[in-house]
């Protein structure tokens, strides 16, 4: 597995409840571009329309020897899972405070592109405050730890 892009503001802001591997409908030169990891997950979100999920707002850049046949960097791009996973996720989705988050791109064993996909609820302040501070508590133990 080849981890092409971790979108690392996700897990500072949400609560992970469940993640899934998704395929994605790509374009020939947004392939290429992936495999330079030309690719910005930041401010991007998974929607649900029509039965079937879109992944909105990732950026992957125009590939750098493409011509005329480049893609638009913003595009909606498909998302391939099973009907009945789509319809539960829906569910969960229409429950206040879900969505659903992209965490990563990356290459299988197979070479096909993937995309991590995370049923999340977002955090308030003072959780990510918490967070931060558990972090630090750790660290500082751990350097303690080490010097002893």
């Amino acid at each position: 597995m080849r981890q092409v892009c971790v979108n690392r503001k996700a897990l500072h802001n949400y609560h992970i409840e469940e993640r899934l591997e998704a395929g994605i409908v790509l374009a020939g030169t947004e392939v290429k571009s992936l495999r330079e990891g030309r690719v910005n997950l930041n401010d991007s979100y998974a929607r649900i329309k029509n039965g079937e999920m879109y992944l909105v707002g990732a950026h992957i850049s125009p590939y750098s020897f493409g011509n005329l046949l480049n893609h638009d960097p913003k595009r909606e791009r498909k998302l391939l899972l099973h009907k009945r996973e789509i319809k539960r996720l829906t569910g969960k989705v229409a429950e206040k405070g879900y969505t659903l988050v992209p965490l990563s791109i990356y290459f299988n064993d197979r070479n096909l592109a993937k995309v991590e996909i995370a049923l999340a609820k977002g955090k308030t302040l003072v959780d990510k405050r918490e967070e931060i501070k558990r972090r630090d508590e750790k660290r500082i133990l751990e350097r303690e730890m080490k010097w002893k």
